[in-house]
């Protein structure tokens, strides 16, 4: 059997009810720059395709901005309706629920299929159970880059990609979650297959995706 780590590409999951935080961040971070460059048939083209909460393109500018906020993105002058007019610029701030420090491991999904391709290709039960143990543990492969990256970073690699001028800001006050999720790829690299695609590339294709 094998063991994934945490996986993103094409056809991802870019609901932000339901979302995982990578395609969650690039999507806010998205919707943050489209705000803040007042491009508003950019906002109303995602949300047709992708509708929060029932709020698709075609809703009132002020219903759009509620349902923004309620995920983080932000006008942050209190009480300023310049958004709604499509006039407010460099106000935007993109909420990030906990301090960023918590560590993940992401592996582009088109190689977890091909390392599963490579496993039943070439892997036999005799090439991972030890024939002298009493009993068969231990015999799952983690298929993963063994390479983490802090939230916080994450966010940051994000927002340069997207090109967001915009602020982050990490609500310490909200959960972190589990401060470490990596996974020992040693017994797959030993049997032949390593990743190819670092996450700098990997969120380079998933924001091009996106945009299509």
């Amino acid at each position: 059997s094998v063991m994934p780590t945490n996986l993103y590409g094409p056809n991802d999951n870019f609901d932000l009810e339901k979302s995982h935080v990578l395609p969650a961040l690039i999507r806010k971070i998205h919707l943050g720059k489209c705000l803040q460059e007042n491009k508003w048939d950019d906002i109303r083209k995602d949300l047709s395709k992708r509708p929060i909460e029932g709020i698709d393109g075609s809703a009132e500018k002020k219903e759009i901005l509620s349902i923004l906020e309620k995920y983080g993105i932000i006008c942050s002058a209190e009480g300023c309706d310049s958004c709604a007019e499509g006039s407010c610029s460099d106000k935007v701030i993109v909420e990030i629920w906990g301090s960023g420090q918590p560590m993940r491991e992401f592996l582009w999904s088109e190689e977890m299929a091909a390392a599963c391709v490579f496993v039943m290709e070439n892997v036999d039960f005799k090439d991972v159970a030890d024939p002298s143990a009493k009993e068969v543990r231990n015999t799952h492969i983690n298929i993963g880059t063994g390479k983490e990256i802090s939230i916080k970073n994450l966010a940051k690699l994000i927002k340069r990609e997207v090109g967001f001028e915009g602020e982050l800001f990490f609500n310490a006050l909200k959960p972190d979650g589990t401060m470490r999720k990596l996974t020992d790829p040693s017994k797959l690299h030993q049997l032949g297959w390593h990743h190819e695609i670092e996450i700098e590339e990997g969120v380079k294709r998933m924001y091009e995706w996106y945009k299509s």
